[in-house]
């Protein structure tokens, strides 16, 4: 057949990476709707509307899932009545609250059984407090213990609601894909290379092996 040149082929459906799908659906199952909104980072309304910025505005290691994940557990911690509060009845411009130290303890229970507390974790400054959390996400870090108490009884009471509902099941059929697409993908790392001529960071599905290096060298270098 002859080739047309002014041929337009239609497009009928849209590529998403499944990672991304299936923390989409998880927030669709929690009756959470994502928007994207290049104005701000992240923001509920009270709702179910949480809206996140653009792709564009992520550091190369940050991902969708990782900031739903960082969402979904500041519901929990802050109270499943908050879904109607905006910003999970944070008060904006305040000061640091226990509960966002508390939601990142919450982040590694939940996500350490699947072997994921690496790739799960908070975006941003907040990630100085989750690299501390010890391997027992309810021990206190030393320092500061009045601090740290209720920190920790915070978590284990949201770790407590995170077993009912509307969290459970959703929550851990989430994690438990998430880490089987990671397991999927390892065979092919050992292979992967940057389409950026210029990157020389390894891929976000080897954090794990990175980050743990990294922890072992530091604890080396202590003793």
């Amino acid at each position: 057949m002859k080739h047309d040149w002014d041929y337009e082929r239609p497009i009928l459906a849209r590529y998403i990476d499944p990672l991304e799908l299936i923390w989409l659906s998880c927030c669709r199952e929690l009756k959470l709707h994502i928007r994207r909104d290049p104005d701000i980072f992240s923001m509920t309304d009270g709702t179910g509307l949480l809206a996140l910025g653009p792709r564009s505005d992520l550091d190369p290691d940050d991902t969708l899932c990782q900031m739903v994940f960082h969402e979904i557990c500041h519901w929990i911690t802050n109270g499943v009545e908050t879904y109607y509060e905006r910003d999970w009845g944070f008060e904006v411009g305040a000061e640091l609250d226990h509960r966002e130290h508390a939601c990142q303890r919450l982040q590694a229970a939940l996500s350490d059984p699947h072997g994921l507390r690496d790739v799960m974790a908070p975006t941003g400054i907040f990630r100085q407090y989750y690299d501390q959390i010890p391997a027992d996400p309810f021990q206190k870090i030393p320092g500061d213990d009045a601090w740290e108490d209720t920190v920790v009884d915070m978590a284990k009471q949201a770790f407590e609601r995170a077993q009912n509902p509307p969290f459970a099941e959703v929550l851990q059929r989430s994690l438990r894909a998430t880490a089987q697409m990671r397991e999927l993908i390892q065979p092919f790392l050992s292979h992967y290379q940057t389409e950026e001529a210029s990157d020389e960071l390894s891929s976000w599905w080897a954090t794990n092996r990175v980050w743990r290096s990294l922890l072992e060298s530091s604890e080396n270098d202590a003793t």
